[in-house]
């Protein structure tokens, strides 16, 4: 019997399909090619959405996203307010503030003294995008990128602004954003994982990362996001024990799907199928990761470009190639996470050197991806999880300052796969505290990506415990603006 559920979900059942494709024998394998599931039963309460079948014709095909972990000042950066320079150490009019809640590293400060920033600002490129001296190589190629200044979110600190932004919810156990579009896309290479992790650590104040930011939560298991480590091996228990070959290592994972059959078929957890695709991948894997991660073979222009830095595994500039050759090798979701933003104290000191670090590099992907014809089929993401105060925390001094956590406003800028070229879009008060214009809740960011991968955030759903979830919970909206 089918289930109308499923096929609900999917706006298309499988006569339908086939008739779409064609007739007879030759229809059925042509779809078995391109949606490899859509004739496997599914498991659980609800079947998984077949790989490959969209809502709709997508823009983007993969997606990169550049985490900068600790939240960078948008003040410093993209969100250019002279205003503050003028009324340095002027305390913050409360009808600017409106009793906005504080962390407890500021609630008990009497005066809220505004600092502007000590790095100046220029217009660039064809657009006048305003961009901070910290970030030359970023002002190059800002007629390729669109700045949103009217970022919002609703957490206050790291942890759960952090978690809010990977995966819609301020509390853990939610699937993240690659474990998303890996649930309702799939992979385009069957030997990578459809959604793979990347860490670095930069020179500043640093804020942890943890699994539960690439986790699957309550999908199975094989959405997972696959992190790659800078050691010897990128990622752990991928190669063959010593004494084994990959003859013996596939009978001994074809001996071992079979047992897992019979577990299956014993107490029908649908994750015993889950770790049998694991198990599959792995050994796929064995061929395919060696030759993604080796950066030597990189022609010399390529090196250049990105900087020397890119031969040295785990930093931010080689993460930003891997993430390339992942993303053009079919990886559905590339997510970097570099450490070291979170600038309390000792912003003048610490922010340039962090700027340094991830400023060529993110400008040299955006230039890669567009000399290979890749950048309009790939979203491309920098930012962080919440902006920075306006007014300075502690005692503020005329060489140095710092700022604290802001999550009213904040600057993100995003590039490729369907979003419009050279454009500012959002607009915060002289002070840069408020949204004045065109606001962009996470959950409309959210709703926006998938959009322009080809879903419908409202129609991605799983259901758990009683209840369909999905990534923008029971909000977002398509923030058409940016859309080109």
């Amino acid at each position: 019997m089918e289930n109308p559920f499923f096929e609900n979900r999917l706006n298309i059942n499988r006569r339908h399909f086939l008739g779409k494709l064609g007739f007879g024998i030759g229809g059925a394998a042509l779809g078995s090619l391109l949606v490899p599931d859509l004739f496997k039963k599914g498991s659980g309460e609800i079947d998984e959405i077949p790989l490959g079948l969209k809502h709709f014709a997508s823009k983007a095909k993969r997606v990169i996203y550049l985490f900068q972990n600790g939240a960078p000042s948008q003040l410093e950066s993209f969100d250019y307010k002279p205003m503050l320079n003028k009324m340095f150490g002027e305390d913050l009019p409360a009808s600017i503030r409106m009793g906005q809640r504080l962390t407890g590293m500021t609630s008990n400060q009497e005066k809220f003294p505004l600092v502007g920033s000590k790095f100046a600002f220029n217009q660039y490129g064809q657009s006048g995008t305003w961009v901070s001296e910290l970030f030359p190589n970023i002002a190059r190629v800002v007629d390729d990128i669109c700045v949103v200044k009217s970022v919002h979110t609703e957490a206050i600190n790291h942890d759960p602004a952090l978690t809010f932004l990977q995966t819609g919810a301020q509390q853990g156990n939610r699937p993240s954003m690659g474990a998303w579009l890996s649930y309702g896309l799939g992979s385009e290479n069957k030997n990578l994982p459809a959604f793979c992790v990347l860490l670095s650590r930069g020179k500043g104040n640093g804020q942890g990362v943890y699994s539960k930011l690439w986790t699957n939560g309550f999908l199975e298991s094989i959405h997972q996001g696959v992190q790659f480590s800078s050691g010897e091996d990128p990622i752990l228990y991928l190669n063959n024990p010593e004494g084994t070959d990959m003859k013996s290592r596939k009978k001994m994972l074809d001996q071992l799907a079979e047992l897992n059959e019979l577990g299956y078929q014993e107490f029908g957890d649908p994750e015993i199928h889950a770790k049998i695709k694991q198990y599959e991948m792995a050994y796929r894997m064995q061929t395919a990761v060696p030759e993604i991660t080796d950066l030597s073979k990189e022609p010399d222009h390529i090196i250049k470009l990105y900087g020397s830095d890119c031969l040295v595994p785990g930093t931010y500039a080689a993460n930003c190639l891997l993430a390339r050759k992942l993303s053009e090798a079919g990886v559905r979701f590339v997510q970097l996470y570099h450490q070291g933003w979170d600038q309390h104290g000792n912003l003048v000191g610490e922010m340039p050197l962090q700027a340094k670090d991830v400023d060529r590099a993110s400008a040299a992907l955006i230039t890669d991806l567009k000399q290979r014809g890749l950048l309009d089929e790939t979203l491309v993401i920098w930012g962080g999880e919440f902006g920075r105060t306006n007014y300075c925390q502690g005692a503020l001094t005329d060489k140095n300052y710092g700022r604290d956590h802001h999550p009213r406003c904040f600057s993100i800028w995003m590039a490729g796969g369907g979003i419009k070229p050279g454009i500012t879009y959002g607009e915060t008060d002289e002070f840069g505290y408020n949204i004045i214009k065109d606001p962009v809740h996470v959950h409309d960011l959210h709703a926006t990506i998938l959009h322009l991968m080809g879903l419908n955030h409202e129609k991605l759903t799983f259901k758990h415990l009683g209840r369909r979830f999905r990534l923008t919970d029971v909000h977002g909206k398509i923030v058409d603006g940016i859309l080109g």
